[in-house]
Protein backbone atom coordinates (compact mmCIF):
# COMPACT_ATOMS: atom_id res chain seq x y z
CA UNK A 1 0.00 0.00 0.00
CA UNK A 2 1.72 3.42 -1.06
CA UNK A 3 1.48 6.66 1.21
CA UNK A 4 -0.27 9.12 -0.65
CA UNK A 5 -0.69 12.70 0.58
CA UNK A 6 -2.00 15.86 -1.28
CA UNK A 7 1.72 17.49 -2.20
CA UNK A 8 1.48 21.19 -0.85
CA UNK A 9 4.72 22.77 -1.09
CA UNK A 10 4.17 25.24 2.23
CA UNK A 11 3.89 22.23 4.54
CA UNK A 12 6.58 22.16 6.89
CA UNK A 13 8.62 19.05 8.04
CA UNK A 14 9.52 18.24 11.31
CA UNK A 15 13.00 18.44 10.29
CA UNK A 16 12.78 21.75 9.11
CA UNK A 17 10.55 23.06 12.13
CA UNK A 18 13.91 22.21 13.73
CA UNK A 19 16.22 23.49 11.63
CA UNK A 20 14.14 27.03 12.38
CA UNK A 21 13.99 26.84 16.08
CA UNK A 22 18.23 26.71 16.27
CA UNK A 23 18.07 30.26 14.81
CA UNK A 24 15.13 31.82 17.24
CA UNK A 25 15.16 33.34 20.32
CA UNK A 26 11.25 33.20 20.95
CA UNK A 27 8.64 31.41 19.11
CA UNK A 28 5.52 32.83 17.24
CA UNK A 29 2.96 31.85 15.31
CA UNK A 30 0.76 33.72 13.00
CA UNK A 31 -2.96 32.84 12.54
CA UNK A 32 -4.22 33.53 9.08
CA UNK A 33 -5.58 37.04 9.56
CA UNK A 34 -2.23 38.41 10.27
CA UNK A 35 -2.65 38.50 14.49
CA UNK A 36 -0.21 36.63 16.52
CA UNK A 37 -1.28 33.46 19.01
CA UNK A 38 -0.47 35.16 22.16
CA UNK A 39 3.06 34.62 23.44
CA UNK A 40 2.18 32.92 26.64
CA UNK A 41 1.09 29.96 24.56
CA UNK A 42 1.80 26.61 25.13
CA UNK A 43 2.08 22.97 23.02
CA UNK A 44 0.21 20.83 25.14
CA UNK A 45 0.78 17.87 22.92
CA UNK A 46 2.79 17.06 20.09
CA UNK A 47 1.27 13.54 18.40
CA UNK A 48 2.15 11.12 15.65
CA UNK A 49 -1.42 11.20 13.36
CA UNK A 50 -1.84 8.23 11.63
CA UNK A 51 -4.86 8.30 9.10
CA UNK A 52 -6.36 4.79 7.68
CA UNK A 53 -8.82 5.84 4.96
CA UNK A 54 -10.83 4.85 1.73
CA UNK A 55 -11.48 7.88 -0.38
CA UNK A 56 -14.42 8.14 -2.37
CA UNK A 57 -13.46 6.57 -5.17
CA UNK A 58 -12.85 3.57 -3.23
CA UNK A 59 -8.72 3.80 -2.91
CA UNK A 60 -7.19 3.07 0.42
CA UNK A 61 -4.83 5.46 1.63
CA UNK A 62 -2.50 6.24 4.07
CA UNK A 63 -1.22 9.33 6.17
CA UNK A 64 1.06 10.42 8.83
CA UNK A 65 1.88 13.87 10.42
CA UNK A 66 2.87 15.21 13.35
CA UNK A 67 0.23 17.11 15.08
CA UNK A 68 1.35 19.98 17.88
CA UNK A 69 -1.46 21.01 19.63
CA UNK A 70 -1.15 25.06 21.19
CA UNK A 71 -3.08 26.50 23.85
CA UNK A 72 -3.54 29.25 25.45
CA UNK A 73 -3.81 29.51 29.22
CA UNK A 74 -4.37 32.41 31.68
CA UNK A 75 -0.92 32.35 32.69
CA UNK A 76 0.55 35.33 31.18
CA UNK A 77 4.45 35.10 31.98
CA UNK A 78 4.72 31.57 30.45
CA UNK A 79 6.90 31.80 27.40
CA UNK A 80 7.83 27.98 25.49
CA UNK A 81 11.84 28.73 24.40
CA UNK A 82 13.23 27.16 21.53
CA UNK A 83 15.49 24.85 23.15
CA UNK A 84 12.44 23.83 25.70
CA UNK A 85 10.71 22.96 22.66
CA UNK A 86 13.50 20.74 20.92
CA UNK A 87 12.94 18.70 24.52
CA UNK A 88 9.62 18.25 23.98
CA UNK A 89 9.91 17.10 20.19
CA UNK A 90 13.15 14.83 21.05
CA UNK A 91 10.98 13.07 23.68
CA UNK A 92 8.46 12.57 21.23
CA UNK A 93 10.71 10.98 18.78
CA UNK A 94 11.95 9.13 21.14
CA UNK A 95 8.88 7.70 23.09
CA UNK A 96 6.24 7.68 19.63
CA UNK A 97 8.76 7.38 16.88
CA UNK A 98 8.12 10.44 15.61
CA UNK A 99 8.94 10.37 11.71
CA UNK A 100 10.30 13.45 9.37
CA UNK A 101 6.65 13.94 8.07
CA UNK A 102 4.36 16.65 8.07
CA UNK A 103 3.23 19.13 10.62
CA UNK A 104 -0.39 20.07 11.24
CA UNK A 105 -1.18 22.40 13.93
CA UNK A 106 -4.37 22.35 16.34
CA UNK A 107 -5.55 25.80 17.71
CA UNK A 108 -8.72 26.62 19.71
CA UNK A 109 -10.54 29.04 17.59
CA UNK A 110 -14.55 29.22 17.57
CA UNK A 111 -13.96 25.17 17.03
CA UNK A 112 -10.57 23.69 17.34
CA UNK A 113 -8.85 24.55 14.08
CA UNK A 114 -6.36 22.60 11.86
CA UNK A 115 -3.70 24.42 10.34
CA UNK A 116 -0.24 23.43 8.04
CA UNK A 117 2.71 25.15 8.96
CA UNK A 118 4.96 27.55 7.42
CA UNK A 119 7.86 29.97 7.83
CA UNK A 120 8.56 33.64 7.21
CA UNK A 121 10.91 35.89 8.72
CA UNK A 122 11.67 33.38 11.74
CA UNK A 123 7.79 33.33 12.12
CA UNK A 124 5.65 30.58 12.09
CA UNK A 125 2.96 30.98 9.96
CA UNK A 126 -0.85 28.86 10.37
CA UNK A 127 -1.91 28.43 6.90
CA UNK A 128 -5.92 27.20 6.57
CA UNK A 129 -6.64 23.49 5.80
CA UNK A 130 -8.82 22.85 3.30
CA UNK A 131 -10.83 19.60 2.45
CA UNK A 132 -10.65 17.98 -1.41
CA UNK A 133 -12.02 15.15 -3.25
CA UNK A 134 -9.13 12.55 -3.33
CA UNK A 135 -10.30 11.04 -6.49
CA UNK A 136 -12.33 13.51 -8.64
CA UNK A 137 -11.53 11.14 -11.75
CA UNK A 138 -13.74 8.47 -10.38
CA UNK A 139 -16.26 10.23 -8.00
CA UNK A 140 -18.67 11.81 -10.78
CA UNK A 141 -17.43 15.32 -10.45
CA UNK A 142 -18.21 17.59 -13.13
CA UNK A 143 -15.64 19.17 -15.27
CA UNK A 144 -15.44 23.14 -15.39
CA UNK A 145 -17.61 23.97 -18.86
CA UNK A 146 -17.37 27.07 -20.38
CA UNK A 147 -19.95 29.42 -19.64
CA UNK A 148 -21.01 31.40 -22.81
CA UNK A 149 -24.00 33.94 -23.28
CA UNK A 150 -26.71 33.29 -25.33
CA UNK A 151 -25.92 36.24 -27.44
CA UNK A 152 -22.54 35.25 -28.54
CA UNK A 153 -24.13 31.95 -29.95
CA UNK A 154 -24.08 31.94 -34.03
CA UNK A 155 -26.96 33.88 -35.01
CA UNK A 156 -26.18 33.17 -38.94
CA UNK A 157 -28.58 29.65 -39.07
CA UNK A 158 -31.52 31.26 -37.89
CA UNK A 159 -32.97 27.98 -38.36
CA UNK A 160 -31.50 26.87 -35.35
CA UNK A 161 -34.06 26.24 -33.09
CA UNK A 162 -36.81 26.93 -35.42
CA UNK A 163 -40.12 24.63 -35.94
CA UNK A 164 -38.24 22.81 -38.79
CA UNK A 165 -35.05 22.93 -37.47
CA UNK A 166 -35.18 18.99 -36.21
CA UNK A 167 -32.95 20.39 -32.85
CA UNK A 168 -35.44 18.88 -30.35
Amino acid sequence: MKKTNVVNPIIMKLSEFKTHLESLNNIQFQLPDSSIVPEHFHITEIGRMQRHFVDCGGKERMESRINFQLWVANDLDHRLSPEKLKSIIAVGEKTLGLPDAEIEIEYQGSTIQKFELSEKAGIFQLIPTQTACLAEDTCGIPTNKSKINLSEINQSNSSCCGPNSNCC
